[in-house]
């Protein structure tokens, strides 16, 4: 398995996500928590945050989906503007992912001193849209079983994070979802204008069966 920037950001990932279970006041000092960030101008915790799981089975899925899309991505923009401009953009996709997807998070809550948030769902959703962008007709898959092409799966996820992040309650952050896959899909397409085209296409060349 070759090496690459994903890879990396992964391995960062999961080490940082143990060590916070292990240690709670890394956890406490790394988590998002627009209160505090607004009061002790911590304001490193927007991307600290990003690196931080509340449990395995979260670290995984958002691993297991940024080793998929992830990688596509960064060699799709290797590709395009060669190994380090791509390697940086692909890091501007997906740690921007993570800052600017807490930014509404931050202007909603920097007045409750209980809120909390955590994980690299801003960022996976940036990338994941990225990936939509690229290629809007390879399948995205639910739980390996419920398998549609990204555009359809891209409007279904928009709808639903919208919806969601309105509805609040299920201590789910859907705002961070909805603002990293909006930031990843207009970034992407600010990088490659070129890519638009081919979206268009590949959708309308697309047949159910």
């Amino acid at each position: 398995m070759e090496l690459n920037i994903t890879l990396i950001l992964i391995g960062i990932t999961v080490l940082v996500s143990w060590q916070a279970w292990q240690k709670p006041e890394l956890m406490h000092r790394w988590i998002f928590q627009p209160y505090a960030v607004q009061r002790d101008n911590s304001w490193y915790r927007f991307l600290t945050s990003g690196f931080l799981h509340a449990d395995f089975s979260h670290l995984f899925f958002n691993m297991f989906t940024l080793y998929f899309f992830g990688t596509n991505v960064e060699y799709t923009l290797i590709g395009i503007f060669g190994t380090i401009a791509g390697e940086l953009c692909y890091l501007l996709v997906y740690l921007g992912g993570i800052i600017v997807s807490d930014i509404p998070t931050y202007l909603k809550h920097r007045n409750d001193p209980g809120y909390r948030a955590l994980g690299a769902s801003g960022g996976v959703a940036s990338v994941l849209f990225a990936s939509i962008l690229f290629y809007p007709t390879v399948d995205v898959c639910l739980f390996a079983a419920l398998c549609i092409p990204g555009f359809i799966f891209g409007v279904l996820y928009m709808m639903y994070s919208y919806f969601s992040g309105k509805r609040m309650g299920d201590n789910i952050n859907h705002d961070a979802h909805f603002y990293g896959a909006l930031y990843g899909f207009v970034l992407s397409l600010l990088l490659v204008p070129s890519a638009f085209p081919g979206f268009i296409s590949q959708i309308s060349q697309w047949r159910l069966f």
